[in-house]
């Protein structure tokens, strides 16, 4: 799959996974560098922000989009995603004083490569997002065509309050 970046193809390392299917198994880590597996996500529905660097404009708007939203939703997990260090998410929440929603890093891009959202020449991944249900299984997807391009933030509450 390809996607751009300003304008420029980029491609992913392979097709990412369709609706329907089940959330691959990948490893991530949370602010206090302890592994989060796919499995610790079951039970909840889960909404998964993926974004390219949290230290880019875009990727901060999606960011706070989304933890505005958590406190309304205490029946479901709220993740971002990227590769930046637990250190570089870290600062940009104390820098902007997001406190709820929960940053993961893939800096060993285990969830880049079973997601199929990596796009090795960049080290980054394709912004997305994605809802699973307690079961594991992706009942929604968007992957933005043009990386600097934010998600569609309503139509993805509006998937993940179907599973509520």
């Amino acid at each position: 799959m390809e996607v751009t970046l300003n304008g420029e193809v980029r491609s992913l390392v392979g097709n990412p996974p369709a609706i329907g299917e089940e959330l691959p198994h990948f490893k991530v880590f949370d602010k206090d560098g302890e592994k989060i597996k796919t499995r610790f996500l079951f039970g909840k529905p889960t909404l998964i922000s993926v974004i390219p660097n949290i230290n880019t404009s875009v990727c901060s708007i999606q960011t706070k989009k989304f933890n505005e939203e958590v406190d309304k939703y205490k029946e479901a997990n709220f993740l971002t995603v990227s590769t930046n260090t637990i250190e570089e998410q870290q600062n940009w929440c104390a820098a902007e004083g997001v406190k709820n929603m929960q940053l993961v890093s893939d800096h060993e891009e285990s969830f880049g490569y079973a997601m199929k959202l990596l796009i090795p020449d960049e080290g980054i991944l394709a912004r997305s997002v994605w809802v699973v249900d307690a079961e594991g299984k992706i009942t929604y997807r968007e992957i933005c065509p043009e990386i600097v391009m934010e998600p569609d933030y309503a139509t993805a509450i509006a998937e993940l309050k179907k599973l509520l």
